[in-house]
């Protein structure tokens, strides 16, 4: 079911929102180019949802502006409510209803033509693998099957932006890699833009383009997966020796480097770049010594999580 519409971009400028006395948002700015994946990571409480709120028009922001596929949201909010569609934290399936009644009745909401819901469900029953399941009440499905089917709702008016409000919460892994490999093939083949805001670490390396850190209602960091695992100290190459002599000459190639005698490891710094490997073998062979094992350790995003934010990333529901 792959659409004609053309991607959408999404750009956010100084977004700010506050309930009562507690600013959640405090200007933020994002940008989201078409056909990518922004994954939106922060601490329960730091403004993920309320981002995804406002974006979809749920919430009207106090300050700042926001475009979607060149629409304003403020003055065109009827437009971007035709572009975007929004999969929340819990599924919105009628639990009395069959997955093809869903479906149907998602069509019937976006106007579509009798005949065309009908293609549209079907297409997208068979996109899921849930034809086999699509006349038993929603009720008798899965975690995963609800999922499923909540996203398959979701796309049944054909968003060009969808926002994903931790998406995945709830599944097992398996479910979970499932999800992974829908919305993989939403951007690569549909060509849809996501903003995912998840609190699983490798989710977003698995599926973001890029990601931001949203901490105290702020964007403290944004890049790359691996743009931001190098803000982070801790990189380091692990070597292990076969014998104290060849231990002794290796630390000695190096400035300070963490021995562990009992273990024969080394560890020295490294910014994971192959130059830097380069630089510590030609060291070793120029003292006659060569490791038994040698690996490289980089920060994962569970180091940048916690070194951003200070806080320790949670699995659990917010």
């Amino acid at each position: 079911m792959t659409s004609t519409r053309p991607p959408a971009t999404v750009t956010v400028r100084g977004l700010t929102k506050s309930y009562a006395d507690r600013q959640v948002l405090r200007g933020i700015d994002l940008d989201i180019p078409a056909g990518s994946v922004l994954a939106l990571l922060g601490p329960n409480g730091a403004g993920k949802t309320t981002t995804v709120q406002i974006l979809s028009s749920l919430v009207a922001a106090d300050s700042g502006t926001a475009r979607l596929a060149g629409h304003d949201l403020t003055r065109e909010p009827d437009a971007v409510r035709g572009l975007i569609g929004v999969t929340g934290q819990f599924a919105a399936v009628d639990n009395l209803l069959s997955a093809e009644e869903n479906l149907m009745l998602m069509a019937d909401l976006h106007h579509l033509p009798r005949h065309e819901g009908r293609r549209r469900t079907a297409g997208l029953l068979d996109r899921f693998d849930l034809a086999e399941a699509a006349r038993r009440p929603a009720a008798t499905y899965s975690g995963g099957m609800r999922r499923k089917l909540d996203l398959a709702m979701t796309l049944v008016g054909d968003p060009r932006v969808i926002f994903l409000d931790e998406p995945t919460t709830g599944l097992d892994p398996r479910s979970r890699r499932t999800m992974w490999e829908i919305i993989r093939s939403l951007v690569a083949d549909d060509g849809v833009t996501v903003l995912l805001t998840t609190q699983y670490l490798e989710e977003a390396d698995r599926l973001a383009d890029r990601v931001a850190v949203l901490d105290g209602g702020r964007i403290v960091a944004e890049g790359t997966a691996e743009e931001l695992k190098r803000l982070v100290p801790g990189g380091h190459i692990a070597l292990r020796f076969t014998d104290a002599a060849a231990l002794d000459l290796a630390a000695a190639c190096f400035p300070d480097p963490r021995r562990d005698d009992g273990e024969l490891t080394l560890q020295i710094p490294s910014d994971g770049t192959v130059p830097t490997l380069r630089a510590v073998l030609d060291l070793l062979d120029g003292a006659g010594v060569t490791p038994a094992a040698l690996s490289q350790h980089s920060p994962d995003l569970d180091d940048v999580f916690l070194t951003l934010t200070g806080h320790r990333r949670q699995e659990t529901h917010r």
